[in-house]
């Protein structure tokens, strides 16, 4: 009897043993459960689920929270693996591809310096300073070599982590000034940085596990630089096309060289500045900066109005501060002597039951086709000719077009302003001359990096903005403006970015100080997502990614700031 009970208790006992010893895995994309054991990695787990995808798996989400696939578990977890084409994969391939350019042009340029400095034509530039050779062909075909004995080795990346004072002076021995300043100033205990063989960088989110996940890329000749491609966001078996961008090029190329000479070339420059209470002067630099701007393309219209420009069209993605500029130009416009009319194509929307659909079914707002394109043609002809019309108005709430008697007549002074996503496209103001349109691009093009390898999205500038305008004046959660802004960025891919080229200027609306601004405002709004949410993922790198700027007060802004018409305070009625 005694016997038998002891066996039973052995097996109970064991049977809880094993059980402790392995972990439960919930693959969220076969919806499937399995035990491993603990410490097993995130590869070895999707070698376990089988897991069969399209297009190569780069990372994880593990509780909604975006992790390596050499990420170990040791509790039970809720996976999903991520794709390449999903926007947190690419930017982990696009990382790791990173790196090994950096660690390409390091050894073939010893002396050299890489800047990967923005996104352009669809994929990124990068220059190569302090070298005493030509950035050539030659040169071009050496850094792919290189390249390529990495991948063929399928060399590891490897992520470190210790204390940020013994990372600091590790980067700084090596002459790693701008990572070092970054984060002595970011006021963490501890980082995490990347080792490839014998060369070490820094990235603020995850790598592949190894030089062999990067299969398709190419490094062109561009301008006074470098176009480092990268795979087709939806069909990465392919590359991005380049698609030729000399205006944007060169917006960009003007604020880097402002941001050079007044030495606030990367975030730690900026968080320096702060520290040292140089910030206010700062803020007034920016600023008088962007109304110069302002003031010089005010100017421009006014000496185009004297050859025929009648109609300012004015346009941009979500969050670019499209609003505040106009008000700004309007005001500089005056002081050019025209009188500056708003024309607003809201009033323009055909009635709702001619509206397109969208491919879900919905009705498609921001289609070209959602606007009465004829009549609105038909009105600016005669406004243009000198004539009277009347103007109409859209009932949202009836989803009709309506007449209230509101009647519009311009004089030889009278300019129209008109600010909408469609305004560079050429269908929208098909009936009027282009020697009597002047448009006008509208985007925040940030300009200042993290370091000299980390270069900051521009659409997490505009993201940032619409969350905390969003949250204060239209009532909408984090978790609404997160889950929206895929669909967000997929009609601006279809109806701005392909015209923005048309413009005739461009304007650069973000602000140098601005994420540190932005940060007292963002974080809150951000930490209100629960882990349980899909948005947590997100959230979670926005928040990691406002740490590494040192907060500001904004009480230097100015009331006709733009940054105002997201943070309030704003002497402009909206």
């Amino acid at each position: 009897m005694f016997f038998i009970k002891d066996i039973l208790r052995y097996f109970n006992y064991s049977t809880r043993q094993n059980m402790e010893n392995k972990v439960t895995i919930h693959c969220t994309n076969t919806d499937s459960y399995k035990n491993f054991p603990v410490g097993t990695s995130l590869i070895d787990i999707l070698k376990g689920f089988s897991l069969k995808t399209e297009f190569p798996v780069v990372n994880a989400r593990v509780n909604n929270k975006t992790e390596p696939l050499d990420y170990q578990a040791y509790h039970n977890k809720t996976v999903t693996f991520v794709e390449l084409t999903e926007p947190s994969g690419m930017r982990t391939y696009v990382r790791s591809l990173c790196f090994l350019l950096a660690k390409a042009v390091s050894e073939i340029f010893p002396e050299g310096q890489l800047y990967i400095e923005h996104p352009i034509s669809l994929g990124y530039f990068c220059r190569i300073i302090n070298i005493s050779s030509v950035i050539d062909q030659a040169a071009i075909e050496s850094i792919k070599a290189k390249i390529q004995e990495y991948i063929d080795a399928d060399m590891r990346f490897e992520g470190v982590e210790e204390e940020t004072v013994q990372v600091v002076k590790m980067f700084r021995e090596r002459g790693f000034e701008d990572k070092a300043i970054l984060l002595e100033t970011s006021g963490e205990m501890y980082s995490k940085y990347y080792r490839l063989g014998d060369s070490v960088d820094y990235f603020y989110g995850c790598l592949v596990p190894s030089a062999g996940y990067i299969d398709i890329y190419d490094l062109l000749l561009y301008n006074d630089g470098l176009l480092l491609r990268v795979p087709n966001r939806s069909n990465p078996v392919e590359l991005e096309p380049v698609i030729e961008q000399p205006k944007m090029y060169n917006v960009y190329k003007e604020h880097l060289k402002f941001l050079n000479i007044i030495g606030l070339d990367n975030v730690g420059d900026m968080n320096k500045a702060n520290q040292e209470g140089l910030m206010p002067g700062v803020i007034k630099v920016s600023e008088a900066y962007q109304e110069k701007t302002i003031a010089n393309i005010a100017e421009q219209i006014a000496s185009r109005s004297e050859d025929g420009v009648r109609v300012v069209l004015i346009s941009g993605p979500s969050s670019s501060g499209k609003t505040t500029f106009r008000m700004r130009l309007e005001v500089q416009l005056m002081v050019n002597l025209l009188k500056p009319v708003g024309l607003s194509l809201d009033n323009y929307f055909v009635d709702r039951d001619k509206t397109p659909l969208d491919e879900d079914g919905g009705y498609d707002f921001e289609s070209l086709y959602a606007l009465d394109i004829p009549k609105f043609n038909e009105d600016l002809e005669s406004l243009l000719k000198g004539e009277e019309i009347e103007l109409p108005t859209f009932n949202f709430t009836t989803g009709q077009r309506e007449y209230k008697g509101d009647k519009l007549k311009l004089d030889e002074h009278t300019i129209l302003v008109i600010e909408g996503i469609h305004g560079l496209n050429p269908d929208l103001t098909i009936g009027i001359p282009d020697y009597q349109k002047f448009k006008i691009y509208v985007s925040a093009l940030t300009t200042i990096s993290l370091d000299n390898h980390n270069w900051i999205p521009t659409t997490d500038n505009r993201l940032l903005r619409r969350l905390i305008r969003d949250y204060r004046y239209r009532s909408y959660s984090a978790i609404d403006t997160l889950s929206r802004w895929a669909s967000v960025r997929k009609g601006e891919d279809k109806w701005i970015f392909p015209y923005q080229e048309n413009a005739d200027v461009m304007f650069n609306s973000a602000m140098m100080y601005e994420f540190a601004a932005l940060r007292r405002y963002a974080e809150p709004i951000l930490s209100q997502v629960p882990n349980s949410a899909l948005e947590y993922a997100e959230a979670h790198r926005l928040l990691k990614f406002l740490k590494y700027f040192n907060y500001i007060n904004d009480r230097e802004l100015p009331p006709t700031s733009l940054l105002r018409e997201f943070v309030g305070g704003s002497s402009f009625k909206y």
